[in-house]
């Protein structure tokens, strides 16, 4: 087989070479061809030149011959002005002279005419034959030039084909090659495959004994332990409890927080719409200030100061539906009981809009009718009232499909699960339908502004009341633009996850399941937390010995804080008698002072009255001082104001010098107060110090043991999970070398029936031939 096929591989291929060949030749004459008649061009090129130089022979002895003739013509025009002066005086006598110097000016003349006549028919000759050997020129090369390319062309061509021919030859003789060694080692492979067929047969054997034992055992096992399948019928299905996804859960409510916020907005601006179209139709065309309005305008405003009535559920609707989100949910269609009541808030204000639309086209007509509507507003209204049956329509496409998705949380056969998307996919076209048309209301609306601006009665109230409607609606518009590019982003997420429900992604039957299966799982979740009893607290060994190193080293400290209580003690008590012993001294000190204080008042009224002002200042100030045990006090003198204690004893000595004693009774008393306060500071610190230091010693020995701990916990946990992703690993290569085993065998199994059959086909026909070959020779 594989001769016969490489026979016809090369006759084909043999077939194609010699059509190659043929074509070669052809384009070998071509290419001769083309070679002959360029090399015929190029000898019309040469005749050309010839022709052309000749020309150009001719040319310049023309142009030699008319540089004769004009300077000819120069030296007759010099010798007739000579002769003209000449004959004015001999008019006279030389009548014949005259005439005859006329007759030979009239022979020149037409001899000259004659001679540019000649030369003008020259140059247009010179000039055509010039222009038309440009041109066949220009020809002959441009012809030139192509057929070089295309005999260049044809070359390279030629150059491939032959190329092309010889690869091939030498890729059939490999080929060749290849398919004898091919079919030497497909014949030792035809051997080697019937040593295998006979080893298969055995393991088949085998294999089936082995399959069809487990078969059994597994099937006695599902009857025995196996009551019933529940993901098989969709009533049971749905009331399994799906796996809890609390990343879907937490996208879901951050979603419907985003939602939540636009249509906040967009609310917002309708409301800001709805009430600047109330005040503008009490403004324009009559004011209702100066003039009462139509009654049509009158029960227009009445329908528009109720739009809050209208436009608020819809805000309320949509948190009532963010807050029944929550983590602990599962959020599909079926269990958004919530989405029924903002479809239900939608539908009534889509009957308000409807209820307004009339009005709203009639009072556009009206405006039209007015006398101060010019024909470009007229059209700026027309444009606004099919605006505005637009943005009803949208409305209601939008409340149909949001209708829709509420049906399957109230009623499960009202939309089927297939047509989720589409519906979805729906409500993101109305959404941006919904922003086309607000853009064309806001453009149309931004023109009738700038039109009533200009008439001559528009008044300031007017323009505010239109810059806030306009306003208004650049925020409807910005806000219906977000809530279509968000729903948008979010539509694939959207149709993804309509699939998380219970097992097999069947989903819920109806609205019953899904609130059976919220309970199941909650009484799950509760199950799951009664299983989680709090154990018995005890203390592991390592802590315990953590513990007893801290308490051991608490007790060292506990020791040293006694013996540093007990020597603080003795001399907190020592310094307290000598705190009272100080005391009694300055008691004594103060009487002593307010003696001397005495006498020297009784001095100072002899004295003179600056110098008893000044004294009595100082005593006053020493006598304060004392009392008060500080360090510093201000005396006041005549020449220098000192702040010191002992300056003031040093100044009061210059006017009258008081008894030594008293003066240092009161350094001494200022001193000791300043020792007394200094020693208690030191203790405080010293104390402060020690237990500070105590405190650091033990939390540095807690800080070891619980760096020593934190470590070997660590090292734990690294085991924990190396040891997790182990097992992980090995479950995964065990299953999928279970099912490679299980795929193989299956594999093997068909190969192994079909290479039976072919052996006991080929059995059959050895049988056969041995019958006949059994028949001849008993015949013979």
């Amino acid at each position: 087989m594989a001769s016969a096929e490489l026979q016809g591989k090369y006759q084909k291929l043999a077939q194609e070479y010699s059509k190659l060949r043929a074509q070669n030749q052809v384009l070998k004459k071509g290419v001769v061809d083309e070679q002959a008649n360029s090399a015929a061009l190029k000898e019309q090129l040469k005749m050309k030149d010839q022709s052309l130089r000749k020309l150009q022979q001719e040319m310049d002895s023309l142009t030699f011959r008319n540089l004769q003739l004009a300077k000819r013509v120069e030296l007759l025009q010099d010798e007739l002005a000579l002769s003209e002066p000449r004959g004015k005086k001999n008019k006279k006598s030389g009548e014949s002279s005259s005439q005859l110097s006329q007759e030979q000016k009239t022979v020149f003349d037409e001899d000259l005419q004659k001679k540019i006549e000649e030369n003008e028919r020259l140059h247009i000759q010179f000039f055509e034959a010039d222009e038309q050997h440009k041109h066949v020129e220009a020809e002959l090369r441009s012809r030139l030039a192509t057929l070089e390319t295309e005999a260049a062309q044809h070359q390279a061509v030629v150059d491939g084909l032959t190329r092309k021919y010889m690869e091939t030859i030498e890729k059939l003789q490999n080929d060749k090659a290849k398919l004898e060694v091919k079919s030497q080692t497909l014949e030792k492979e035809a051997k080697e495959c019937r040593l295998r067929t006979e080893e298969c047969q055995l393991q088949l054997k085998n294999l089936h004994e082995d399959l069809s034992g487990r078969l059994e055992e597994s099937l006695s096992i599902i009857n025995e332990k196996v009551p019933f399948n529940d993901t098989k019928y969709s009533q049971y299905n749905a009331l399994n409890v799906p796996l809890h996804n609390r990343r879907h859960q937490l996208k879901m409510r951050d979603i419907a927080g985003q939602a939540l916020a636009f249509v906040q907005d967009l609310v917002t601006a309708l409301l800001n719409f709805h009430t600047y179209t109330e005040q503008r139709i009490q403004i324009f065309p009559v004011d209702s200030a100066i003039d009462t309005i139509s009654p049509l305008n009158q029960k227009f405003s009445q329908y528009l100061h109720e739009n809050a009535s209208y436009v608020r559920p819809l805000e309320e609707g949509m948190l009532h539906l963010f807050e029944s989100i929550t983590e602990d949910t599962v959020t599909v269609l079926e269990t958004t009981v919530k989405l029924k009541t903002f479809s239900e808030h939608l539908t009534s204000y889509i009957c308000f809009l409807r209820k307004i639309l009339p009005y709203q086209l009639k009072s556009l007509e009206e405006e039209c009718k007015s006398s101060l509507c010019t024909s470009a507003l007229r059209a700026r209204n027309l444009e606004l009232s099919q605006d505005m049956k637009k943005m009803t329509a949208v409305f209601e496409k939008l409340q149909t499909y949001i209708a829709l998705l509420a049906l399957p949380s109230t009623e499960p056969d009202g939309l089927l699960r297939a047509n989720y998307s589409s519906v979805l996919t729906n409500v993101g076209a109305a959404l941006h339908g919904f922003h086309d048309i607000m853009k064309d209301i806001s453009k149309h609306y931004s023109q009738k502004a700038t039109i009533e601006h200009e008439l001559p009665t528009a008044t300031q109230k007017l323009i505010t009341t239109n810059d806030c409607i306009l306003s208004s609606v650049v925020a409807l518009t910005n806000g219906a633009g977000k809530i279509a590019s968000f729903f948008s982003n979010n539509l694939d997420y959207f149709i993804a996850s309509l699939s998380y429900g219970p097992k097999a992604a069947s989903g819920f039957i109806s609205p019953l399941s899904a609130e059976c299966m919220l309970q199941y799982k909650k009484k799950a979740a509760a199950y799951m937390k009664s299983l989680r009893k709090p154990l018995l607290e005890s203390v592991p060994y390592e802590e315990a010995l953590a513990n007893r190193r801290i308490l051991l080293s608490s007790t060292e400290s506990r020791e040293g804080l006694a013996q540093q209580v007990q020597q603080s003690l003795e001399k907190i008590s020592k310094l307290e008698q000598e705190k009272e012993h100080w005391m009694l001294e300055a008691q004594l000190a103060k009487i002593k002072l307010e003696k001397e204080n005495q006498r020297i008042a009784d001095k100072l009224k002899n004295t003179s009255s600056g110098q008893l002002v000044g004294l009595a200042q100082e005593n006053a100030a020493v006598s304060n001082a004392a009392g008060q045990d500080e360090a510093t006090a201000k005396a006041v003198s005549e020449p220098i104001q000192s702040t010191s204690l002992i300056g003031t004893l040093t100044r009061t000595s210059d006017s009258e010098v008081p008894d030594v004693e008293s003066r240092e009774d009161l350094i001494k008393n200022h001193y000791m107060a300043r020792i007394v306060e200094l020693t208690s500071q030191l203790q405080l610190a010293d104390s402060k110090s020690v237990h500070f230091y105590a405190e650091c010693r033990a939390l540095s020995k807690r800080l070891a043991l619980a760096e020593k701990s934190k470590e070997a916990l660590t090292e734990e946990m690294k085991l924990a999970s190396q040891n997790i992703s182990r097992l992980q690993d090995e479950l995964t290569t065990t299953k999928r070398s279970y099912e490679d085993q299980l795929s193989m065998m299956s594999d093997h199994l068909c190969s192994m029936n079909e290479t039976l059959s072919k052996q006991r086909e080929e059995i059959d026909t050895l049988k056969m031939s041995s019958k006949g070959n059994s028949k001849k020779n008993k015949s013979r």
